[in-house]
Parts: structure tokens; sequence; C-alpha cells
């Protein structure tokens, strides 16, 4: 992950190398000679990448939050989400610039341009009984691949995490090939004790599955403790 002081782009960080699908990170960086005047019209910008053969660095996604839409008072966690490499326009001074001024946006200017946004309809229960969690991925829409002029082969992966950043549990559906606006209408179940509902977050990823068993985010949301949006954390 490499972090990127905003707008003056004069400081920067790097984390480590960490390897696997559910990397933990934990590390900690420091800016210095930060106004205070001017913290709330500054963010930071933070962009994954994927390390290939002979360490060649690959982009996988950014995402850019603004100092303005957090209590910098308070320590806190939270999940944001990553805008697809595909997304991401080359002009990064300018969408850099954009991108700090409607952080606390949730919908994607880039998306839009190209036919509306992705979107995933899901359905959840939870049995407090039983302690079962049932996920319905019923249908998407919008999916594309801005590379190609096919519809892309895609996939929904579910993650369930635990208050501490640990893997609970995870499943996926099968692959949907070449659909824009493809029907799933698979259901999944997890178990969650009622005790531990308020204290897991449910991860839901889709992907675009590419040949040579590789694989491309096209977005992604959370539910539950870290939720990705207030409308997330409604349906909760």
């Amino acid at each position: 992950v490499r972090i990127l002081l905003l707008p003056s782009k004069k400081q920067k960080h790097k984390s480590k190398i960490r390897h696997g699908e559910n990397p933990q990170f934990m590390e900690s960086f420091l800016f210095h000679r930060v106004n205070p005047e001017d913290v709330n019209s500054m963010g930071i910008r933070l962009r994954l990448y994927g390390c290939e053969r002979m360490r060649r660095e690959r982009m996988i996604g950014e995402t850019v939050i603004s100092f303005s839409c957090v209590n910098l008072e308070l320590e806190s966690n939270m999940w944001l989400p990553l805008e697809p490499r595909a997304n991401i326009t080359l002009n990064t001074s300018s969408s850099d610039l954009l991108s700090l001024a409607r952080s606390d946006s949730t919908g994607s200017t880039h998306s839009m341009q190209h036919g509306g946004v992705p979107e995933l309809l899901i359905g959840l229960a939870y049995n407090g009984t039983t302690g079962r969690l049932a996920i319905e991925i019923v249908k998407g829409s919008h999916f594309r691949n801005l590379a190609m002029t096919r519809a892309p082969d895609t996939y929904v992966k579910l993650t369930l995490v635990s208050s501490m950043g640990q893997e609970m549990a995870r499943s996926k559906t099968s692959v949907r090939r070449g659909q824009p606006n493809p029907l799933f209408k698979e259901t999944f179940m997890f178990q969650v004790a009622l005790f531990q509902l308020p204290d897991v977050t449910l991860m839901i990823s889709v992907y675009n599955k590419r040949s040579m068993k590789r694989k491309e985010m096209i977005g992604w949301f959370s539910l539950g403790l870290n939720s990705s949006g207030e409308e997330e954390l409604a349906h909760w």
C-alpha cells in the first residue's frame, strides 16, 4: 500500500509486502508539519499494489479520504472501498483533487460516465435461534470491463470478518460468463451467534475472472460492524 498526503503530495509512505488474499498490515505512519488550520482541506490517497514477477508492481485500486469527513481526535477503524484500476484516470493531479473534494460521496463519477454504476442486489436474513445468517446473491447490473468490448465473466465472493480483522468464513458464487446483468440466485449460510452479530463485518466483492487464473475486482462493499456506508449499515 502506498500512502500520499493530499493536496501537497510532498509526504508519502509505503507499507511492507504482505502475502495472501486477506493480508493484515498492522502498520502505522506519521505525517509531519501539518498545519491545524489546513487539516480540513487535506486528505490522503491510498493505492493498493500487487507484486508480480521480478518485483514488478501492478496497481489494483485506490481510495481517497478527506480529513473533513472523519473525526481526527478519535482513533477509528474503517473499511474504504477501492476504485478499480480500470476506472482510474491517468491525470492523477486533477483526479486526486476531485476525489478529495468528493470523498464523502458514495457514487463513482468514473463509473457513471460509462452507463451506470455497477450494482448488486442481495437479500439478508438472520435466525437468532439457530444463529444462521443467510445471504442471497440475487443479481448484478452494469458489470463491465472498460478494457474489453465484451461483458465480463463475473463471480461474487463473500467473506465474514471478526472485529479483530480475522477471517471467520468465506464462500463464492459460480461464474456467470459474458453477462453485464448476471442473475445469480445463490444463497449462502454462515454460522454467527447472536452475541457476535454486532461485531462482525460481511465483505461482498465482485470479480471479473480473466484468463490464466487472473482476476480483477469490479467493486465491493461491506455490511455490519465496518459498513462501507450508511445505506449498508441501515440494511444490516
